[in-house]
C-alpha cells in the first residue's frame, strides 16, 4: 500500500484497518496470542510469560480476545477446574501480520537505537 504503487486508499480500507486496530489494540493482546500459539495455556502460565501484566488485565484483554473469536476458553471438568486458553483457527489469520510486525520491530530497533 505505498504511494509508489499507486496504491488509493478507500473508505472500505481504512474501515477495515480501524476494525483491526480495535480488535488488537493496546499493550497486550498480541503478546497474550503469541504467547498462545505455542499452545494451550493456563492463567497462571500466562501470566508468568507476559512480564508486568496484572491479573485483571489479563482476564479482561482474554475476555475481548475470545468475543472476537481469537482465544478458546476450556474449562475440564474436574477438580478443581482447570481453565486453559488456546489460540482459534481464525487467529492463523494473524500469522502473517505478527510476522511482519515483528521484523519492522527489529528493524525500527536498529534504526532508532543503531544496534
Amino acid at each position: 500500500m505505498s504511494k509508489k504503487e499507486g496504491n488509493i486508499c478507500t473508505p472500505a480500507d481504512l474501515l477495515a484497518v480501524k476494525d483491526a486496530l480495535q480488535v488488537l489494540s493496546g499493550h497486550w493482546k498480541l503478546q497474550i496470542l503469541i504467547v498462545l500459539f505455542s499452545g494451550p495455556k493456563r492463567f497462571k502460565e500466562i501470566t508468568r510469560e507476559i512480564e508486568g501484566i496484572s491479573d485483571k488485565m489479563l482476564s479482561k484483554e482474554l475476555k475481548d480476545l475470545e468475543e472476537n473469536s481469537l482465544v478458546k476458553r476450556t474449562v475440564h471438568d474436574t477438580f478443581p477446574p482447570k481453565v486453559e486458553y488456546e489460540v482459534t483457527k481464525h487467529t492463523e489469520s494473524l500469522d502473517n501480520v505478527i510476522t511482519a510486525l515483528k521484523d519492522w520491530g527489529r528493524v525500527h530497533r536498529r534504526v532508532i537505537t543503531g544496534k
